[in-house]
């Protein structure tokens, strides 16, 4: 597979993007950890850094097929709820600013900033590899997490449907998922989750971050209103599918204010259960971020930054299990504190365990069928 050199990107000193990129969250293709050269633009007084990014021709997502080697991936991490996940699509064109998983692109030697919404790689064998990897006389069956790094129903889904192709497997299999997902395409597919919410097999959690679609358009600017987010979770309710809310991030100085309207709003849509997230800014994300930051709010930058070291340690980020999902120390605390109240207050539960005593083996292909 080849892959195109990221275009130069502005250095760090010289490098203040005059305005966001239309339709995308991050401004810039910001380095990635692994790269052994670095090209640096420096303005010569005339403004040139500056023009060359407003006059570069807009940018369109690119998607690149691929045969994956295998498709479950597995983790042992204390603070996950899940110990296998299945992703069909790396990148994401939903252009999160603070997805934590846009580091991932700097291992295909492409930026985690532009690059990871506009060149996207979609596994046209994933289902195929699913019912393969399921078919291993050694498999246990235990909750995939379907779509976990990067959304399985993100736009380029409509024209794949790779992730739908493997729920099919999963219904037919009978194994139990879990979903995280802000993607209104989901909704096409509300037929084979609720056969499976029938059996005790599926349940998704809505993503929702703030409730105002202009800082929503601003952050994650090609994912699905927050209302039509709102309209997601009525619509899984009514289907029988077992559906909580997951407010993340919650971004201090930014969305926290918006913590409580989040929960009563998805509470009256039908969300059984909720939790949440806040934000982690590992590896070069942390450039992505400030680089937003100033963009977007650039009078309290410095305050923003603050807060999230009072949160991890005095670093911008902690990776440490047991706190790099909620934090430590009193503005930690109190959001904590404020969202026990708010679940409680709404009247949120739990969502049913899944079922794995169900599993269907597949059979493996083979020429002679069915015959052994």
């Amino acid at each position: 597979m080849e892959i195109a050199s990221i275009p130069p990107s502005p250095g760090e000193d010289a490098r203040r993007v005059q305005a966001p990129v239309r339709g995308r969250g991050a401004a810039s293709w910001v380095a990635g950890r692994f790269e052994t050269r670095a090209q640096v633009g420096e303005d010569d007084g005339w403004g040139s850094v500056y023009d060359a990014l407003a006059e570069a021709p807009a940018l369109r997502t690119q998607v690149a097929e691929e045969r994956a080697r295998r498709i479950i991936s597995r983790n042992a991490s204390p603070d996950i709820g899940f110990s296998q996940s299945v992703n069909p699509y790396r990148g994401c064109e939903h252009g999160c600013v603070y997805c934590f998983a846009r580091p991932s692109h700097a291992y295909l030697n492409l930026s985690p900033g532009l690059d990871f919404e506009t060149r996207l790689f979609a596994k046209t064998n994933a289902a195929e590899l699913l019912r393969a990897e399921l078919a291993k006389p050694g498999y246990v069956p235990a909750p995939i997490a379907l779509g976990i790094n990067t959304d399985g129903w993100q736009p380029i889904e409509r024209r794949y449907s790779i992730s739908r192709a493997c729920l099919e497997v999963l219904r037919e299999t009978r194994h139990p998922l879990s979903i995280v997902t802000k993607g209104s395409a989901l909704l096409r597919d509300l037929d084979l989750l609720a056969a499976l919410a029938r059996d005790g097999l599926a349940s998704v959690y809505v993503s929702v971050t703030t409730l105002d679609n202009g800082l929503s358009a601003a952050l994650e600017p090609r994912a699905a209103a927050p209302h039509t987010r709102l309209k997601l979770i009525s619509a899984l309710r009514e289907a029988g599918v077992p559906v909580g809310v997951l407010v993340a991030p919650v971004i201090p100085a930014i969305t926290d204010a918006h913590l409580e309207r989040i929960l009563a709003a998805a509470r009256e849509a039908g969300a059984q259960s909720a939790s949440y997230v806040l934000l982690r800014l590992p590896h070069e994300l942390k450039d992505i971020w400030r680089e937003w930051l100033r963009l977007h709010y650039p009078d309290r930058a410095a305050h923003v930054m603050s807060l999230l070291r009072q949160m991890r340690g005095g670093k911008d980020y902690d990776s440490a299990f047991g706190t790099r999902m909620r934090g430590e120390g009193p503005f930690a605390d109190l959001i904590a504190l404020r969202f026990a109240k708010a679940r409680r207050r709404c009247g949120y539960g739990a969502l049913p365990p899944l079922r794995t005593d169900l599993f269907v083996r597949p059979q493996p292909d083979s020429p002679q069928g069915e015959l052994f």
